[in-house]
């Protein structure tokens, strides 16, 4: 038992990259958690962690090996759930990551009423535009945008959503709406990105339009609000200003144009779904998700 404790502080001082954070994640002192990695460490004859005054950090060994541990937990938390009969009722904490506007528009309203349906269980959700790792950084499930390369995850799809070119009203009244991509030279454009990572937009098989926005922003926040506001023309994925073309505060243009749809997939790492919390969320998700008319279908 001490031992399985201590690979749980391990875990949690190696997610959180701080012994303090570690230790109140597990309800212990930072002392009790140094000391428990310490003695780890000591067993094993080999660092774990590198420390300085501000930050902990994984070793080559270190990243290894807490692979290993979160699925030895992983493994034993499923066991426990067995052998006490939770793994048919959803308890325990639901780790989700998941893109930032997807998050923000579609799953924390659904993962509420979730909660509210099965008060035993809570949930952490990582919302970031980047592909996390599942099993390494210990995720139950995830919302994942674009084709799926092979892999041992196990993927429901629940949608697909399309790159659009968006404006409000106001600004198609006053500037005209471009018939085909080269008349994009002709109008204020958003783009999105970094450096000159938002010079080209691509349109159907053809090649690249190269653009010359009068405006480049990092936020995909940002760059919706000022379309919506009328000064110019974003190029976004639907599925983040879904409820603003549904209210008309922003409309699509050169939809004929638009590039193969991207299938929208639930996926969860091959064997997290003996859990009940992961196969209740991920049947609740789909239905809700399927249902949403900005989902269902990408064309017009």
């Amino acid at each position: 038992m001490d031992r399985l404790h201590a690979l749980s502080l391990f875990a949690a001082v190696a997610e959180a990259e701080s012994f303090a954070g570690g230790a109140r994640a597990m309800g212990v002192s930072a002392p009790t958690a140094t000391r428990a990695v310490h003695a780890l460490e000591t067993a094993l004859g080999t660092a774990l962690l590198t420390r300085t005054t501000r930050q902990v950090r994984l070793t080559e060994t270190g990243r290894a090996y807490l692979e290993q541990v979160r699925d030895v937990l992983a493994q034993l938390q499923a066991a426990d759930d067995q052998a006490a009969g939770t793994a048919q009722r959803p308890v325990g904490q639901l780790r989700i990551t998941c893109p930032q506007e997807f998050g923000r528009i579609y799953v924390a309203p659904l993962l509420t009423e979730f909660l509210d349906r099965f008060p035993a269980v809570s949930a952490d959700v990582l919302m970031v535009d980047r592909v996390v790792n599942l099993v390494e950084e210990g995720f139950d499930l995830a919302v994942r945008i674009g084709p799926l390369p092979s892999s041992g995850l196990v993927a429901v799809r629940v949608g697909e959503v399309r790159r659009i070119v968006c404006g409000a009203p106001a600004y198609f009244r006053q500037h005209g709406r471009p018939a085909s991509p080269a008349e994009l030279s002709r109008h204020r454009l958003v783009s999105i990105g970094t450096g000159g990572s938002a010079r080209e937009w691509r349109f159907g098989s053809g090649p690249a339009v190269a653009i010359r926005p009068q405006l480049n922003v990092s936020s995909i926040a940002a760059a919706i609000e000022i379309a919506r506001q009328g000064w110019g023309l974003s190029r976004v994925l639907s599925y983040q200003v879904g409820p603003d073309l549904e209210s008309g505060a922003l409309e699509t243009v050169l939809d004929a144009e638009a590039p193969e749809a991207l299938p929208i997939h639930l996926v969860r790492a091959d064997g997290r779904g003996s859990a009940a919390k992961v196969r209740a969320f991920m049947e609740f998700a789909a239905e809700r998700l399927r249902q949403n008319s900005a989902l269902r279908r990408a064309r017009a």
